[in-house]
C-alpha cells in the first residue's frame, strides 16, 4: 500500500501509545484526528496497536463515545465521488478534554 494513502504513516506508528497504555487516564492525549470529508464521522486516536492496525479513542459517528476502531477498515471505505476517510493534517496533539470542548 502506498505510504501516502495510509491514514497513519509508518514513521508515526511507533510514536503512538500502545493499546491499554493510557487505561484509567481521565484526560488522555489525542494524537491523530480522522474525518469523513463528505459526511458524519470523526475519530480521535489516543492509542494504537500496529500489529492489527486497531486504534482506541474518541469517535463521533452520530453519538460521541470512547471505543475501538479499525484503521484498516477506515482505509478501505470508499465514499461518494471516490473520496476516502482522511487524516486531519492540521490537527495538533492535545488532551481529550480540549477535543470535547471544541466539539461541544
Amino acid at each position: 500500500k502506498q505510504e501516502n494513502l495510509m491514514l497513519i504513516p509508518s514513521v508515526v506508528k511507533p510514536k503512538l501509545p500502545a493499546l491499554y497504555s493510557t487505561d484509567g487516564e481521565r484526560d488522555p492525549m489525542v494524537y491523530l484526528k480522522f474525518f469523513n470529508p463528505v459526511g458524519r464521522g470523526t475519530w480521535y486516536l489516543t492509542e494504537f496497536n500496529p500489529e492489527d492496525n486497531l486504534a482506541f479513542g474518541y469517535a463521533d459517528i452520530g453519538s460521541p463515545e470512547m471505543g475501538y476502531f479499525s484503521i484498516t477498515e477506515m482505509e478501505e471505505i470508499i465514499l461518494p465521488m471516490g473520496l476516502k476517510i482522511e487524516r486531519d493534517l492540521s490537527f495538533k496533539p492535545c488532551r481529550l478534554s480540549k477535543v470535547k470542548e471544541v466539539m461541544a
